[in-house]
Order: C-alpha cells, then sequence, then structure tokens
C-alpha cells in the first residue's frame, strides 16, 4: 500500500511524516514554499515522543504522480478546497487500466462532513476520517502533534455502506496503527465526524477572538454548539452518542508541546498564515445550511460564518474582534 497525501500541512504533514518514519511507502503532495523545503530537506515531525525527519518522495500535484494499483489518496486539504483536488485527481489514470476514481480509494482526512459528499460523487470508494490530531504547522518543513498517549487517533470506515473493502480498511488501520497512531475502524463513521463537527464550531471563535478561554468566548462557543445540536436533532441526523465519545476520549489529551504552547487550532492556522481562506463555511456554514433547510435559527453561528470568511478574505490577524462585539451582532 503506498499511501498519497494530498495537502502535506498540519494534519497530512504529521499523519504522512509517521508513516513514513515506519518505513510505509509515501508520496507527499505539497505546493510552494512547503514543497520546497520538503525538497531540499524533508519533513521534520514532532511528537511528545521526540522528532523523525523524514525523505520521502514529493510531487507538485496528480502531473508528478504515476498512479499504482496499491494507492490510497489521502485528502488532507481543507474543505474549501476539497472540489479542485477531487477533480485534478479523479480522471488521472492507474497503472493496469481505469482512472483514480474508478480504482483508488480516497481518504477524507478532513474536518467538515460534506467532503466526503463531494468524493462519492466522483469515486467509488470513499474512506471517511474522524480526525482528533492537535497538529500544528510550525513552518515549511515543521509539523507537530502533541497528543498523548499517541499523537492522534483517527477513526476511520466507509463514508457509504458498502463502499470499501473491510479487508482494506483494515490494513489501512494497520499501516496507521503501525506509524504510532490510533486507528478504530467503525461502520458509523459519520455519527463521529457530526461529533466533532460541534467540538469545530468554536473553531472560527478561536481564530476570530484569539481565544475560547474567556467568559464571553465561552458563551459564544456554548451557543454556537446549541445552535449545532439543535439542527442536527431537527434534521434528524445521528450523532455519536456522548458516553460514547467520552468513553473514546478518556485517556486522549490534546495539549501544546513545549515551546509551542502559543498555536491555535486549524482556523487559527489558517489566519496566522494569512492563507486567504478558512474552513469555517464547511463548520459553522454546514450549521447555517441544515438550519434554514430545517427552519431553526442559527445566528450566532451565521456571524461566525460571516466574520470568519471576512477575517480570512482580509488578511485578519487572531484576536481581531472581541466576543463581547460578536455576541452583539448575533442579537440582531
Amino acid at each position: 500500500m503506498r499511501h498519497i497525501i494530498i495537502g502535506t500541512g498540519a494534519v497530512g504533514g504529521v499523519i504522512g511524516g509517521l508513516l513514513a518514519g515506519a518505513g510505509k511507502d509515501v508520496v507527499l503532495v505539497a505546493r510552494g514554499r512547503q514543497l520546497e523545503a520538503l525538497r531540499t530537506g524533508g519533513l521534520e515531525v514532532t511528537t511528545a515522543v521526540g522528532t523523525v525527519r523524514v525523505h520521502p518522495p514529493t510531487a507538485a500535484g496528480p502531473q508528478d504522480v504515476g498512479l499504482r494499483p496499491d494507492d490510497v489518496l489521502v485528502l488532507a486539504v481543507k474543505s474549501q478546497d476539497t472540489a479542485a483536488a477531487l477533480t485534478a485527481w479523479a480522471d488521472r489514470p492507474v497503472d493496469g487500466g481505469g482512472t483514480a476514481a474508478e480504482r483508488l480509494p480516497v481518504v477524507c482526512a478532513q474536518n467538515g462532513v460534506d467532503n466526503e459528499r463531494a468524493a462519492l460523487r466522483q469515486f467509488a470508494s470513499v474512506i471517511a476520517m474522524c480526525v482528533w490530531l492537535p497538529a500544528t504547522y510550525l513552518e515549511p518543513g515543521r509539523v507537530s502533534a502533541g497528543g498523548t498517549p499517541v499523537p492522534g487517533v483517527l477513526t476511520i470506515g466507509p463514508a457509504a455502506p458498502s463502499s470499501v473493502d473491510a479487508d482494506l480498511l483494515a490494513a489501512y488501520a494497520g499501516d496507521l496503527t503501525a506509524a504510532g497512531l490510533r486507528a478504530p475502524v467503525t461502520a458509523d463513521v459519520m455519527a463521529w465526524k457530526y461529533r466533532k463537527l460541534l467540538s469545530n464550531l468554536a473553531n472560527a471563535v478561536e481564530a476570530l477572538c484569539g481565544t475560547t478561554r474567556d467568559a464571553a468566548a465561552g458563551e459564544l462557543a456554548a451557543r454556537a454548539d446549541a445552535e449545532g445540536r439543535a439542527v442536527l436533532q431537527a434534521a434528524g441526523i445521528v450523532v455519536l452518542d456522548e458516553a460514547v465519545h467520552d468513553a473514546a476520549r478518556a485517556d486522549f489529551m490534546m495539549s501544546r508541546l513545549p515551546g509551542q504552547e502559543g498555536t491555535g487550532g486549524s482556523s487559527w492556522q489558517s489566519l496566522v498564515r494569512g492563507t486567504g481562506s478558512i474552513e469555517a463555511d464547511h463548520l459553522n456554514g454546514e450549521i447555517v445550511l441544515l438550519g434554514r433547510l430545517h427552519a431553526v435559527p442559527t445566528p450566532v453561528n451565521a456571524v461566525l460564518q460571516r466574520r470568519a470568511r471576512q477575517a480570512a478574505a482580509t488578511r485578519a490577524t487572531p484576536g481581531s474582534v472581541t466576543a463581547d462585539v460578536l455576541l452583539r451582532e448575533t442579537a440582531g
């Protein structure tokens, strides 16, 4: 099995780097300064147990990779970049005949719940992954993950019934486990991803306000969560039982490594890096969409979605607005 990591940022970098460090066959797909750094100095991955530097093959895109029947495409781009990535890879030929969309599995190693639906429109085999991985993009060529007792928990399963062969799932989970990650396999993985979506609604709060820890920011995050739960219930969407969630997380701690305490989550990192885009349309925006479809008001998530999108477009930095201001906006 060869792992083609499409999007070697924080999450993709940690997964790909740890797989390569475990001796697995990996190709890292990246662009810009990250690609240059990978090609000149390899990839450095720091976890609670130490630092490794790996030098797997790299690629700027599908044109640089001759696809094989044993390849697994791991989609680790942000959700706003999913459509372009899927289109770029779907019709690439695979050795022996057929295309990537016809013959290769694609793994959605991403936040949000719409990536799997997008992938299933083009790819016959789609693996959903619920990512519990406190990964940080430190600088080109360097990433970290502070999870303990393992760097991350990557729950996987079929995005649709019978869309993935059970033996393939087991083999893929085995490679992740060999890389030092935890990789449970479950048939109801989308219930896990909807529960993770609720947690991710606070990403915009952290990115906009710089924190979720003061009283006003905490209230904003709590209101976003309450809206999300109401919407998912109205939509009849199955969400992971809280007792199951808490038991699965009981021994897993997400923390920052020494010297890296000042970093934040994925949306926070998008603003710090000035990427010009952010995932809020696929996180808070998912709740807003479902709220509109099922007549459930979502004023908090709508404000967070709009403000996060505007902050990314204007290259605003974390902490550019206070939670009190956002709370007042949600009141109309």
